[in-house]
């Protein structure tokens, strides 16, 4: 709160007047869950095996006041990054998440929660590569079934690695 010369407060012109809506559809993801991330044969290099690692675990839950959701994950595998993200809607009335792991990259993705269809995307300039995750919400709501894919341009997308939720 800001005061005023004639003592009334004032509200901070970035405080929102109340919670988006796009944020309704966030409370599918609350709660706690098993990761599991799938990498084909040669995703290490010319003649790597498949890896299979069930050994990651994330969490979702809501910062007080509502206004953001908070993902945080751990992932037993010297290879594989912590983090947290938060999720909120952005000025331009759409979601975004601002990522951040324990190697120290911070990246931003647009998402979309469209019914059982949860899309995140990042697109950035040439010097980056792009990023989109999809992940299928199944009927029940207790797992998650998708893919992270990489482009160098946005244009050609090439699978990375499967990335299942299961619901603890």
């Amino acid at each position: 709160m800001v005061a005023t010369t004639d003592s009334k407060a004032a509200t901070a012109s970035d405080i929102p007047s109340g919670r988006s809506p796009l944020l309704e559809p966030l409370e599918l993801l609350v709660g706690s869950w098993e990761m599991e991330a799938r990498f084909a044969e040669g995703a290490f290099g010319p003649g790597s095996p498949p890896v299979v690692n069930r050994d990651g675990r994330t969490t979702f839950e809501w910062l007080d006041g509502g206004f953001f959701l908070v993902q945080r994950w751990a992932v037993d595998h010297p290879v594989a990054p912590d983090g947290i993200a938060i999720i909120g809607a952005n000025d331009d009335g759409a979601l975004v998440q601002h990522y951040f792991d324990s190697r120290g990259v911070a990246r931003r993705y647009t998402m979309t929660l469209d019914g059982h269809t949860w899309t995140l995307l990042r697109e950035t300039g040439t010097e980056y590569f792009h990023q989109r995750y999809r992940g299928v919400i199944s009927d029940d709501g207790n797992s998650i079934d998708g893919a992270w894919e990489s482009s160098p341009d946005g244009q050609d997308w090439h699978h990375d690695f499967d990335l299942v939720y299961r619901r603890i």
